[in-house]
């Protein structure tokens, strides 16, 4: 039943999120994590195989050349909790390494039912891996993790693709804290980080040549439009990618071409958008292998191990909750 609450409770969320951020004085803003509705998720994994845009093909052979020595370090019960899982491609390698050693329990957070379907498909055919997923916010599914352990038994918890990047500072200190809080010594956290890069590469992967980023985040106002009988004209905006030298962060908008006026009716209300104006959809941050270490120490967390690529700068820490 709390699942089936938590579903119907979602629109109304969606439509109160929308309203604040779209009349938010100043930087007008929505949240990243509603670009991934189906067809978001979609776009999102056509990204990950452009040319441009490395980082998940950066993150995936970390996982596939360390899963065996990621695992060997870890107590033998242990069950595996997964932020924000997608289609599960990349959690393979590990859950491989954990089926040649015991069973063991994957547990997939996502906020959205396709992603989980698709990652039930995905991973359904490793043996001696039993998959239960949680259509949660992440945080709350970790809980839910946390209420079911034995005593005595583990959690490795995986947050891959460098989601903790799209965390304002201090934000993603708050976030790693809240974590530590749910999860008991001796528990882990296997951390994904994109690290820094030329501006013009990370442009480049944030803005590819084919249009698809701009289309995926184009496809949030199409949401709006779906769900909460919007009337934004998708035309009108344009897809900006924008690196900030002072933070570090790439950060994507939708700017608007012209001077107009959006209905966003089943939010009940109405917003005047002028012509140059943007709507902030997405910041990700590029960390330095000390920013990792530092963010690590202020949450709760020690450096066990860390593996990075440097065909496309990107990091996988393994941290131990002390």
């Amino acid at each position: 039943m709390a699942g089936r609450a938590l579903i119907l409770d979602e629109p109304a969320a969606f439509a109160a999120d929308i309203r604040d951020g779209l009349t938010k004085p100043g930087q007008k803003e929505l949240a990243s994590k509603y670009l991934y509705d189906d067809l978001g998720s979609k776009l999102f994994e056509a990204i990950s195989l452009l040319p441009e845009y490395g980082l998940t093909r950066a993150d995936e052979r970390l996982l596939r050349r360390h899963a065996r020595e990621i695992v060997e370090g870890l107590p033998g019960d242990t069950v595996v909790a997964e932020l924000g899982s997608g289609s599960g491609s990349k959690t393979r390698w590990i859950l491989e390494a954990f089926s040649r050693r015991r069973h063991t329990s994957y547990f997939p957070i996502e906020i959205s039912p396709a992603a989980l379907a698709v990652c039930r498909r995905e991973l359904s055919d490793i043996d001696s891996i039993s998959i239960v997923g949680f259509e949660r916010e992440y945080l709350e599914g970790l809980r839910e993790v946390a209420g079911r352990r034995r005593p005595g038994q583990r959690i490795l918890v995986l947050f891959l693709g460098s989601t903790i990047g799209n965390f304002d500072h201090p934000a993603d200190v708050k976030f790693l804290k809240e974590i530590r809080l749910i999860l008991n010594s001796g528990d882990a956290l296997l951390l994904g980080t994109d690290l820094e890069k030329p501006a013009p590469q990370l442009i480049a992967a944030y803005d590819d040549a084919l249009g698809v980023t701009a289309a995926f985040n184009r496809n949030l106002l199409a949401r709006i439009n779906r769900e909460l009988d919007a009337d934004f004209v998708l035309e009108s905006f344009a897809h900006v990618a924008r690196y900030d030298r002072r933070t570090g962060s790439i950060e994507m908008h939708l700017q608007a071409q012209s001077d107009q006026r959006v209905t966003v009716a089943k939010a009940g209300f109405s917003v005047v958008i002028r012509e140059g104006e943007t709507i902030w959809t997405e910041t990700s941050h590029k960390y330095s292998l000390a920013e990792v270490e530092a963010l690590a120490r202020r949450t709760g967390f020690r450096c066990e191990a860390q593996w990075v690529d440097t065909a496309w700068p990107f990091a996988e820490t393994l941290l131990a909750a002390s």
